[in-house]
């Protein structure tokens, strides 16, 4: 279950981020996220490239949709939580770039997991002057419970970007917090950057 609610996160990521890449930065974020969802998501079905597990095809629509549209900074900080105090500026540059490789990879696989389900937008009210809000979907699976998803974005002058996603309730920032803060009290920052340099270097032999 829990694999498929991280394909069904991957595949609403990136459809977030490519509306993002080439809407109106004054749009509204649920408005962005609506009109291209579904075009993006119908690209991933009709890829049969994707869907056989293409890495190198799949990471590259990544590092063209995703990256320019999540503050990885930001959910790097907040993954850190008190932790990150002791971090250096440098130790900070070098653990967002991990940080950001390691959910490339991981949702880049989760996306060519993604076939029938549908994603419907939950009502959403924001103010004028609001620069951090939550958009709520649900995603709805043939045979199962609608599962929760919740994403937050936050606007600044490059317009509106990603920092936290919730499936089922679970942060994905807090999800992380307690893996890192475990590394962290048992090799320090460097033992975490070391421990996350492993991970990618891992992912990529496979």
């Amino acid at each position: 279950m829990m694999k498929q609610l991280i394909g069904l996160l991957a595949a609403l990521l990136f459809a977030t981020s490519a509306a993002a890449s080439s809407a109106n930065t004054d749009m509204a974020p649920d408005v962005l996220v609506k009109n291209v969802t579904n075009e993006v998501l119908d690209i991933v079905r009709k890829d049969k490239d994707i869907q056989a597990g293409n890495t190198k095809k799949t990471l590259e629509l990544v590092e063209a949709k995703v990256l320019p549209h999540f503050n990885f900074q930001r959910m790097t900080q907040l993954a850190l939580g008190r932790e990150g105090r002791q971090a250096t500026p440098e130790q900070i540059k070098v653990l967002t770039g991990e940080f950001r490789d390691l959910l490339v990879r991981t949702y880049s696989k989760a996306l060519t997991e993604f076939r029938d389900q549908e994603i419907s937008f939950r009502p959403f009210k924001m103010a004028a002057t609001e620069t951090d809000v939550k958009v709520r979907t649900e995603i709805k699976q043939t045979g199962g419970k609608p599962a929760q998803l919740d994403y937050y974005l936050e606007k600044n002058a490059a317009g509106w970007k990603v920092y936290d996603i919730e499936v089922g309730g679970i942060s994905l920032v807090t999800n992380y917090r307690s893996t890192f803060a475990q590394e962290i009290r048992a090799g320090g920052i460097d033992g975490l950057i070391r421990s996350l340099q492993e991970k990618n270097k891992t992912a990529d032999k496979r």
